[in-house]
């Protein structure tokens, strides 16, 4: 899948190093590029480019209010900063912004190459969850393939927590109790993915009968659940700040986090001994491992 880019940057030169960066390495085709924030904006939206390098720190406006102004307008494109400012709360408020990545200034093509690669290929595995879900959706209208029995939800979704170094944890048997409860949803021919409360109440009938014991459980296993998922987004964090280019880091990072929230707690826990906070979407986690399961058992 070919990707397409724009470049926005008041240095004429970056403009020109990145753009042949890009294209004598293969990673996509440059369809834009602007020397400051308003003209970006004017640009990129005319072009709709996959991707866009944007420079922090620009005359007329910054990067970071330039992807603020291209995300109200509806722009859903990927955003790289490039800059050489290291102040940390410039970058959070950046990550915080949407942006996926960091390329640092001076320029270095090897770098440059391995962001892009790596967005290239988060890109890839939306699309990827894409085409699953629009198959899903359409699965009420057409006859509906039988999971294979000889492998259970279970068997399946067992080897991607032990990857993500979870399988062990409190909620995991909860988390394998909802994506049991979501395939036999899907085998009833329900498309509609369930509000997080429902799959919560589904995992408590697994252990309590009354009514009042379920809501109670229910309030327990969501602690639980967002628990084990930060564990997740810890592991993989640790795998990232030890080997960036881990397979399960280059794997699981894109696919189940918001990027900018692995990249938020691999700098936490780089300037702190044991950072316990942080951010996960237990929504897009859980959506994205019952999208894999359905893929894994099906091949």
């Amino acid at each position: 899948m070919t990707s397409t880019f724009a470049i926005v940057d008041d240095d004429a030169v970056s403009r020109q190093m990145l753009q042949h960066i890009i294209e004598d390495s293969l990673l996509g085709d440059v369809v834009g590029a602007a020397a400051g924030g308003r003209e970006g904006v004017r640009t990129i939206l005319n072009r709709i480019p996959d991707i866009v390098l944007i420079d922090l720190l620009m005359p007329d406006q910054d990067g970071i209010e330039t992807v603020a102004q291209l995300k109200e307008n509806g722009f859903r494109g990927k955003f790289i900063m490039i800059s050489q400012v290291e102040n940390k709360e410039m970058v959070g408020q950046a990550y915080q912004t949407g942006i996926e990545f960091f390329i640092h200034k001076p320029i270095n093509r090897v770098e440059v190459v391995s962001v892009l690669a790596k967005v290239n290929e988060q890109r890839r595995y939306e699309r990827h969850l894409y085409e699953i879900k629009r198959a899903l959706s359409a699965f009420g209208d057409a006859e509906q393939t039988p999971l294979p029995k000889a492998r259970t939800v279970r068997d399946t979704v067992s080897p991607i927590l032990m990857d993500l170094g979870i399988l062990g944890e409190n909620g995991s048997k909860e988390i394998v109790a909802i994506i049991e409860y979501l395939a036999l949803r899907m085998e009833e021919r329900t498309s509609d993915f369930p509000p997080l409360k429902e799959l919560y109440e589904a995992a408590a009938r697994k252990y309590k009968q009354s009514r009042g014991d379920i809501e109670k459980e229910s309030k327990a296993i969501e602690q639980r659940i967002r628990r084990t998922v930060m564990a997740a987004l810890t592991n993989l964090a640790s795998i990232g700040l030890t080997d960036y280019s881990n397979p399960k880091f280059e794997h699981y990072a894109p696919l189940y986090f918001d990027f900018q929230d692995v990249r938020m707690k691999m700098r936490a826990m780089d300037e702190e001994p044991h950072p316990d906070k942080g951010k996960v979407n237990i929504k897009k986690f859980v959506q994205v491992l019952f999208l894999e399961t359905l893929e894994k058992m099906r091949t």
